[in-house]
């Protein structure tokens, strides 16, 4: 859990997931839906986007990180907080924690029993980025399908109970 006087850069730079402050929200919504637009108009040969500074200095945002921007502005208007993770660097067991939103010690004993590879240095454990992410889809997954079949069973069971009638 990210301490209250963390400061969204820092909670950046540790990879905690990031959410849009409720009186910055519409800000958020307008800039994806700008950005929207621009890369709409941008695929039709439109002008390439830039950032301009306090000083008027201006650089051309590059199509990939322009694409990435407009992701990030697409999922925090719709209220879902974002993480930016570098792909194939090894994580701590606390990062890890914060991307699956488990405690630190729950991943530690995934680490454990072999359910989410690891490397050790000393004493500290290590996951690739790539590692965590697999066990975190592979999760999702099942939970979906236990979902699925709760859900199953739900309407069975009570499919099965509308027809038990009980008379006085």
């Amino acid at each position: 859990m990210p301490r209250k006087t963390e400061s969204i850069e820092d909670r950046i730079r540790r990879m905690t997931p990031v959410s849009v402050p409720s009186e910055q929200h519409d800000s958020v919504v307008a800039l994806f839906r700008l950005l929207d637009r621009l890369g709409r108009a941008r695929d039709r040969g439109g002008p390439q986007c830039q950032i301009v500074g306090p000083e008027g200095e201006s650089i051309p945002v590059p199509e990939s990180v322009f694409f990435m921007l407009e992701r990030v502005a697409e999922l925090m208007g719709r209220g879902d907080a974002v993480s930016v993770v570098p792909i194939g660097k090894e994580l701590t067991t606390q990062q890890a924690a914060d991307i699956l939103n488990v405690s630190r010690q729950y991943v530690v004993r995934l680490m454990d029993e072999g359910r989410i590879p690891c490397t050790k240095t000393g004493k500290h454990r290590r996951v690739l980025v790539t590692d965590l992410l697999a066990f975190k889809r592979e999760r999702d997954q099942d939970r979906r399908a236990s979902l699925d079949e709760l859900t199953r069973f739900s309407k069975d069971l009570g499919a099965k109970l509308l027809h038990v009638v009980v008379e006085p």
